[in-house]
């Protein structure tokens, strides 16, 4: 099941796709107008019998009143507005690593541990949104496709084999990163923290539409030109063992966001770098999930 937040008659509503994506209805037409809820409710109080009757209500009603086609609504970030910062991981692809060395020098090796930093988004903009260059706060933008996993369930010290347990789902996620704000401050928060540099969408897929491991395609292009293309199981530090190791004295919450990191191919990794400029088309596409498209402004 593939779930989105989009706009009708102005109003965010929690929709489900149809039809192999084609159609979308408001979760509200079969649960019941009393479940008029965004998509982090909805996530904080889901199980297994509101997915069941979803399900079951999709495969019975074919044309059901409702539904309308995918291209007639507007669709947001699937959690427009996260209660808390959006958890990242860097260097989590060996590709992305090496590419790195160039700039970073002795601070770009095969992290040991998982590198976590924190990304400040009260507002994600989604598909076909525009990114804000800011001209007069950087000069240097780049892209970073990235793979997000959506917790389900509140949990602290969770054991590796029971981490996807505690998984709603995945979506897909551009890490826009001002790089010369992250050299100047020697810390990745203010770079990675400009209004409408974060990009999430079109949709969350439900973990029981792709359950683990997985082995997911993952791409970025900007304009026409493919610059990131590798695949989720490449990851150095894999999604089990993140949720694990973060939770570790940690809380994690339903609707929280981990941004799983980004491979090799960022604009900063070419010499010389191909940052964004303004009126680029940046296309993130990750397997099975979807495509994600934002115009630089």
């Amino acid at each position: 099941m593939y779930f989105a937040t989009y706009l009708k008659e102005g109003k965010e509503r929690l929709g489900v796709l149809y039809d192999e994506g084609s159609k979308i209805i408001d979760v509200a037409s079969i649960l019941g107008e009393d479940f008029s809820v965004s998509m982090l409710d909805f996530i904080e109080n889901c199980d297994e019998v509101m997915l069941e009757k979803i399900n079951g209500y999709l495969q019975e009603n074919k044309d059901a009143e409702g539904m309308e086609k995918i291209g007639d609504v507007k669709l947001c970030a699937p959690i427009p507005q996260p209660r808390r910062s959006v958890i990242c991981l860097g260097l989590n692809y060996k590709d992305h690593v090496e590419e790195l060395k160039a700039s970073m020098g002795d601070q770009a090796q095969t992290p040991k541990a998982p590198v976590y930093f924190g990304k400040m988004a009260t507002d994600i903009i989604g598909p076909m949104d525009e990114i804000n260059s800011h001209p007069n706060a950087t000069s240097e933008i780049d892209y970073e496709v990235e793979l997000a996993i959506i917790i389900g369930k509140t949990g602290m010290n969770i054991p590796i084999e029971e981490a996807e347990n505690y998984i709603f789902g995945y979506t897909i996620l551009n890490d826009l990163s001002a790089r010369d704000l992250q050299k100047k401050h020697a810390q990745w928060i203010k770079g990675k923290s400009l209004d409408t540099f974060t990009a999430m969408g079109p949709y969350i897929i439900h973990k029981s539409t792709l359950p683990l491991p997985l082995n997911l395609k993952i791409a970025c292009k900007v304009n026409d030109e493919i610059r990131q293309n590798s695949n989720t199981s490449n990851l150095i530090f894999n999604i089990p063992y993140i949720i694990s190791d973060l939770s570790k004295g940690m809380t994690l919450k339903a609707g929280d966001i981990i941004a799983t990191g980004t491979p090799g191919g960022v604009g900063m990794g070419f010499n010389p770098p191909k940052y964004l400029k303004t009126g680029d088309v940046i296309t993130c596409t990750i397997e099975k999930i979807g495509e994600l498209v934002n115009k630089l402004k």
